[in-house]
């Protein structure tokens, strides 16, 4: 689950690292207070989980209160456009006032899950203020790697590699050590996919400041974060995405135009494989699990259905404890109330596919069947193209 920036500070504040002094506004009239209270020039920051709000637009600089008040009047209401928004951008419902920094230096500092060894990696980079993403792909030397066993922890050797990486001096080494010791107990003890402070900053008065700070955390563990789930800010998620999350279903926005209905995750990375085999291009992920009910089958379909950019359905489900007729009688009671003006391809094996393909045969319905996976992307592609 994402949080905003400036929720994402006050938990690395509560964890020791050092961030600006700012709070939050809905109004211009706040944003003019906040920063009477901090004198000096200000930064006024849109608060929307995406990405480039610098590059949009949405981070800029007031040298007094009245600046910051019109400032946040110009970015409230308005919709924001950055490279990770869409053309449509998203709608700025907060700002950030706070005290803007002098920097010396810009340092990026990350800790996240490498899936691959299984474990906690540090990313740290001297090339701070810059999207990873673009880092990454020009740069990739920049960003330097550092493996975590959570059974030591991050060790204090760890942390001194880091520094000499970063060139890190011999006056901000006690620095560095506590900010990043302290970024990694954020880390475990919030139960992060993704702590990243980005820029972290060296300041003219020679401190480490978090300057940007994003923090992600698993969905798995909200049970047991209940202050941070109930940050949750539905305004800022995919409106598709939330219906199907209060269904139960697993769904992921893509940028193709075929609709994939599947259960299990597994078969879900193979059917949209081999749609891009076939040509074709996935709109989503939308995963029913593997003990899903008729119910949630049709609420998966119509969901499908409704979404402007589907140009064709392929549903793939294996029968295992979710049996194939259980899955057609989902999918033909929530056609009958839809206009079914798009194509449908449907494989199915497993559990009761018999009764299942008979279900499909005998509704009427305008839904091809395939024989197998490579058929079923090769029909709904030919379909939509």
């Amino acid at each position: 689950m994402k949080i905003h920036e400036y929720q994402a500070k006050e938990i690395l504040q509560e964890f020791g690292v050092p961030v600006p002094f700012g709070h939050s506004a809905a109004t211009p009239e706040m944003a003019e207070k906040i920063a009477e209270r901090i004198t000096g020039r200000v930064a006024v920051k849109a608060q929307v989980h995406a990405g480039g709000r610098g590059k949009g637009g949405g981070i800029r600089l007031a040298e007094d209160a009245a600046g910051a008040g019109r400032i946040a009047g110009e970015l409230l209401g308005q919709n924001l456009v950055t490279p990770q928004t869409g053309p449509e951008g998203v709608r700025v419902r907060e700002v950030l006032v706070e005290r803007a920094m002098e920097i010396h230096r810009e340092l990026y500092l990350a800790i996240t899950l490498d899936r691959e060894p299984a474990l906690p990696v540090i990313l740290a980079s001297e090339a701070g203020g810059m999207e990873i993403e673009e880092l990454a792909a020009r740069h990739p030397r920049k960003i330097h790697r550092f493996m975590i066993d959570p059974a030591l922890g991050l060790r204090p050797f760890t942390i001194r590699r880091m520094a000499q990486v970063l060139r890190i001096g011999k006056h901000l080494l006690p620095s560095f050590l506590q900010v990043a010791s302290n970024l990694y107990s954020t880390f475990i003890a919030r139960d992060c996919s993704l702590v990243e402070i980005n820029p972290l900053v060296v300041t003219e008065d020679h401190h480490l400041v978090a300057l940007d700070a994003k923090v992600v955390i698993d969905d798995n563990s909200l049970f047991r974060q209940p202050d941070i789930a109930a940050l949750r800010d539905p305004e800022e998620e995919d409106p598709i995405e939330r219906e199907a999350g209060e269904a139960g279903l697993s769904y992921i926005r893509l940028d193709g135009n075929i609709g994939c209905m599947v259960n299990g995750a597994g078969l879900a990375m193979a059917t949209m494989d081999m749609i891009q085999y076939a040509g074709g291009a996935p709109a989503n992920f939308l995963d029913v699990g593997g003990a899903a009910d008729v119910e949630r089958i049709g609420k998966a379909f119509r969901i499908l259905m409704d979404d402007s950019r589907v140009r064709g359905v392929l549903i793939n489900i294996f029968g295992g404890i979710v049996r194939c007729d259980r899955v057609a009688e989902g999918v033909v009671e929530a056609a009958a109330g839809l206009k079914m003006d798009l194509p449908v391809v449907v494989r199915l094996e497993g559990t009761n596919v018999a009764e299942g393909r008979a279900i499909f045969r005998k509704s009427g319905l305008a839904i091809e069947t395939a024989s197998d996976m490579l058929d079923a992307a090769t029909k709904i592609v030919g379909r939509v193209t």
